[in-house]
């Protein structure tokens, strides 16, 4: 939106669950030179966002946090989105989740009281939390799953995805790896299944060490399937990335699983990644469970 002889504003809203790192997101954004407010009741997110098209700056950059802690007040936020969209106020919505162990885990670390849990406990204050914000994710333009992301890890996911940078392609591709015993990651798009590749865990030599070990990267590329395989998902991606840009996606999450996740699915998604940054696409590669236990 901008205001006559007033400014150009850009809104991000982060919302999502507590304790996925909403905070460490604020602060990420205002370290980019954002405006950052830190749980603003959604009722005044009008009236703010108009504050701002007249602030007489040429361009006004504002990310604010809007979650449960509002209590009543957040059944406004539908409301305010509602009055942004008819004003054309131009606006993202970032949510930030995690499964319900992290969760549980972060709130016993730091001893906080969880918003919604009251008189239960951590966990029925986590369930009922993700109840309430099903339909807002559902609403959302980018989420992201903090459970194995480290704050300096989420840090870099918020500048590629946020930063001012005209050089900088919008649309992120994510590469996750992950082991099957472990469960698949929540927010995938597409999930590859590496399983079909040869095993370097049945060689004596490589089976304690993990993809990014260059002796691990040549066994598992050297087979003519690997390879045959690798060509056919480069062409399918050529074909499927256009195609999910003209939707209006600026996010694919692509996990690519073997049985362990730490040694196919590692080597496929290295791979991957630098076939697609060769052709000037914003990547993000993220080996989930690569320091868990040795497993086939």
């Amino acid at each position: 939106m901008k205001e006559a002889g007033g400014t150009d504003l850009r809104l991000v809203i982060i919302t999502g669950l507590s304790g996925a790192g909403k905070t460490q997101a604020l602060r990420s954004l205002e370290d980019l030179g954002f405006f950052c407010v830190d749980n603003l009741p959604p009722a005044l997110l009008p009236k703010f966002a108009e504050m701002c098209g007249k602030s007489g700056e040429n361009t006004c950059r504002v990310a604010l946090v809007i979650d449960v802690r509002g209590g009543v007040f957040f059944d406004d936020l539908f409301q305010s989105l509602k009055i942004l969209e008819e004003e054309g106020v131009i606006h993202k919505i970032l949510f930030l989740e995690a499964d319900d162990e992290t969760l549980v885990r972060r709130f016993k670390e730091t001893r906080r009281r969880h918003p919604l849990s009251r008189h239960l406990g951590i966990l029925e204050g986590v369930k009922a939390e993700r109840k309430k914000l099903e339909e807002i994710r559902g609403h959302a333009n980018v989420i992201l799953d903090t459970s194995k992301t480290t704050p300096q890890r989420l840090k870099e996911e918020i500048a590629q995805r946020f930063a001012e940078d005209p050089g900088l392609e919008r649309f992120v591709i994510s590469l996750t790896t992950f082991g099957f015993k472990k469960g698949l990651p929540r927010d995938a798009d597409i999930v590859l299944d590496v399983r079909f590749l040869p095993n370097p865990f049945y060689v004596e030599s490589l089976r304690e060490r993990d993809g990014r070990d260059a002796a691990v990267e040549q066994y598992v590329l050297k087979w003519a399937v690997t390879k045959g395989f690798l060509k056919r998902l480069d062409g399918l991606l050529r074909y499927l990335l256009p195609h999910y840009k003209n939707e209006g996606k600026n996010h694919l999450a692509i996990a690519i699983g073997c049985t362990g996740g730490r040694h196919r699915s590692v080597v496929v998604a290295n791979r991957l990644g630098e076939l697609l940054r060769a052709r000037k696409h914003t990547v993000i590669v993220e080996h989930r469970d690569i320091d868990e236990e040795s497993g086939n």
